[in-house]
């Protein structure tokens, strides 16, 4: 099938005819990476924003969809503030970052930021699918997909249409986040999708006075969840002022301690998926 050579998974697929895969032929995507949680507020969109801009700095070509479609959050994180993608006859042209990143968002397609998405599960879904086959993403080296919370619709339509190279899963250290996170591998697992690890985010804090390694949850139990749950440690990402100012002010600039940390992770991934 012509459709397959534009393939992140051409000659891997147990059954072409049946895989439920459309690619765009214009795009030549290598790896697809989602960003996943099942949990809410744990931080997926700032390290999908991370993963994108550290892949960047190494000279990948990459590219970052948000596909949170009632929570778009991506353009904030990047500190894009009123663009829209261009459209014409072959498809949408995502827009890009000062860095060269190429991004879609729904944010980008509503008049305003603020105005939300009142649409139901197929219609979300289908923007998705969207996101997919009507982007020009080109040539990529890697798309980065920010998925929503949950293992509902979204993450059915992520991991059934689009051919994902693996997931990198995203806690926090707490028994409730762990739980939830649990789901959302066996979600993955069970649709035959690979992990390629989990970072713990909000991991702790540095004393300023000392630079002691704070652990602010009594429950903070990563090493038998991993274990439990067969799971590779990406990293441990701290609260910290350079993680909050991703969120509130969209200036991605990281002290000497997080790019070390950014780096191990991006480093583990790059080994676990190169094409």
């Amino acid at each position: 099938m012509a459709e397959c050579e534009s393939c992140p998974s051409n000659g891997e697929c147990d059954n072409k005819e049946t895989c439920g895969i459309e690619n765009n032929p214009l795009n030549k995507v290598k790896n697809i990476i989602g960003v996943m949680s099942g949990k809410g507020g744990v931080g997926k969109s700032t390290i999908s924003v991370l993963i994108a801009q550290e892949l960047n700095k190494k000279g990948y070509k990459v590219g970052l969809m948000d596909s949170d479609i009632t929570g778009p959050s991506i353009p904030r994180l990047l500190g894009i503030k009123d663009v829209k993608p261009f459209m014409n006859e072959s498809g949408i042209i995502p827009v890009k970052t000062t860095e060269g990143i190429d991004v879609i968002s729904m944010n980008f397609l509503v008049e305003n930021e603020d105005d939300p998405v009142i649409w139901r599960g197929p219609a979300v879904s289908g923007v998705v699918k969207q996101f997919w086959t009507e982007v020009i993403w080109g040539e990529l080296d890697y798309l980065i997909i920010d998925m929503p919370p949950g293992t509902g619709d979204v993450a059915l339509t992520v991991m059934q249409s689009i051919p994902v190279t693996g997931i990198v899963m995203i806690s926090t250290p707490q028994d409730l986040v762990s739980m939830i996170v649990g789901k959302a591998v066996n979600m993955a697992r069970k649709l035959d999708i690979d992990i390629i690890g989990l970072i713990e985010n909000m991991s702790y804090i540095i004393c300023p006075g000392c630079t002691e390694k704070i652990k602010m949850f009594d429950s903070d139990n990563i090493d038998e969840f991993l274990n439990k749950n067969d799971l590779d440690l990406l990293g441990e990402i701290p609260m910290c002022r350079e993680i909050v100012n991703i969120s509130n002010k969209g200036e991605y600039k990281l002290n000497d301690e997080l790019t070390e940390i950014a780096e191990n992770i991006i480093n583990k991934i790059i080994k676990k998926t190169k094409k």
